[in-house]
Order: structure tokens, then C-alpha cells, then sequence
């Protein structure tokens, strides 16, 4: 039997760099919010998963009707992502062993291929896996003033992405263990990175881009559009 599936998506951002009216989950893209293409892109790929929705408690722009999920919840996000995901984590009535994928919200661009993919790998490695793409550019180490001191070597470098996913305990373990010692993590893999495990680099798309800046909306309406009736 399949060990039951958990998606933790935080969506308790106020995404301020996007200088908008509102938090960016809910800026519009195309016909939706961010928010509902999201959770959409993973609805098609895991229409039986369990959804945990981590949001600010005084949220006033969420409205349920963005939730395509029978099995779901919502839970209080917390200041910092690693927060609202370790809320999320003490909400659910999860097995060790149950498998849990965290994905960005401002990610709408995720297709089913990569979503399977990256199922299909924590299922296989006990450290867990994330979507990743290897650095194509060159890359450059600044100074305090901003000056590009030197090239750093790009092998073996990876962009990491989401979703993120790993055993319920494991997760669990990983980001009790960054709170004690109060480490800010970014990422689930880096709170797992740091008890001495290896996730599983589980190569995704480029089109799966974090909405962060202003012009990334265009991008992703671009994107959007061009895979339509393909995912």
C-alpha cells in the first residue's frame, strides 16, 4: 500500500517586493489568483492528497472556492516559512512514515510531470528529494560594495525548487531541530541537510519560476498561456 500523501503549501507571505495591494498569492494571473493556479497544478497531479493551507490568521482575500481539494485544511502560517510549515506538521495526524510535499505558493508554473517525478523520488530515497535545475549562468562572487570579485564554479551547482518532499518524521525531526538551535532555514532540504542527510536532486523544468518581483508576473502569464492544453 501507498503511503498516504501530504501537501503543505505556506501561503502566509506578504510578498513585499511586489509592492502591490495585497499579498502576492492573491495578485491576479490571467483569469485567477496565483493561489488557485497553484493548488490546481497540484490537484491534477495528486487529486487524493491530503492539502494543508498555511495562511496569516488575519488573511481577508482567501476565499475557499480557490481549493479544488476534498481533504484539506487550514492552519495558522507562522513569521517565517520554516514556521508555517512546522505549524503545519503539529496540525496534521500524520504517520512516520507518510510522505509530505511542500510547495511554494508563488509557484504556479509546476507541471504533472514534475510533480510525479519528484513523488516518485521520495518514494525511492529515504533522505528525501527536491526539483532542482543545474546552474546554466556564470556566477560571480560580490564584495561589499557589490564589485564581482571573482567566478565561481557552477559544477555540481543546482538551483533548488519546489516541491520538497520527505517522510513525515523525518520533516518533522528536521525542522524541530533548525528551531532549537534557532537557524533560519529557506528550505525543507536545508533543515534535512543539516541532521546529516542527502536529498535525492530530482531535475525540473525552468518554466517552474518563483512570482517574487513585478515582472515575473508577465513571465508567468507568458508561460501559462504556452502550457495550455499540455498540463
Amino acid at each position: 500500500m501507498n503511503n498516504p500523501l501530504w501537501l503543505v503549501v505556506p501561503a502566509a507571505g506578504q510578498g513585499r517586493r511586489m509592492e502591490a495591494d495585497r499579498p502576492k498569492q492573491y495578485l491576479m494571473l490571467l483569469d485567477r489568483p496565483i493561489l488557485a493556479h497553484t493548488l490546481a497544478r497540484l490537484h491534477n497531479a495528486f487529486p487524493n492528497a491530503r492539502l494543508v493551507l498555511c495562511l496569516d490568521d488575519d488573511d481577508r482575500w482567501f476565499t475557499e472556492d480557490w481549493v479544488p481539494f476534498a481533504d484539506w485544511q487550514r492552519v495558522t502560517g507562522g513569521e517565517e516559512r520554516m514556521d508555517s510549515v512546522f505549524n503545519a506538521l503539529t496540525a496534521i495526524e500524520a504517520r512516520d512514515d507518510d510522505l509530505v510535499l511542500v510547495h511554494d505558493v508563488a509557484r504556479p508554473c509546476v507541471t504533472r510531470e514534475d510533480l510525479l517525478a519528484l513523488h516518485q523520488a521520495v518514494q525511492r530515497h529515504t533522505a528525501g528529494a527536491l526539483l532542482a535545475m543545474p546552474v546554466a549562468d556564470t556566477m560571480k562572487r560580490a564584495g561589499p560594495t557589490g564589485a564581482s570579485l571573482r567566478s565561481e564554479p557552477r559544477d555540481a551547482l543546482w538551483h533548488a525548487l519546489t516541491p520538497q518532499g520527505f517522510r513525515y518524521r523525518q520533516l518533522y525531526q528536521a525542522l524541530s531541530d533548525a528551531r532549537n538551535r534557532h537557524t533560519l532555514v529557506t528550505d525543507e532540504a536545508s533543515a534535512v541537510e543539516a541532521l546529516g542527510e542527502t536529498p535525492q536532486l530530482v531535475p525540473g523544468r525552468r518554466d517552474n519560476i518563483k512570482v517574487t518581483h513585478p515582472d515575473d508576473l508577465a513571465l508567468a502569464a507568458a508561460i501559462l498561456t504556452s502550457q495550455r492544453d499540455r498540463y
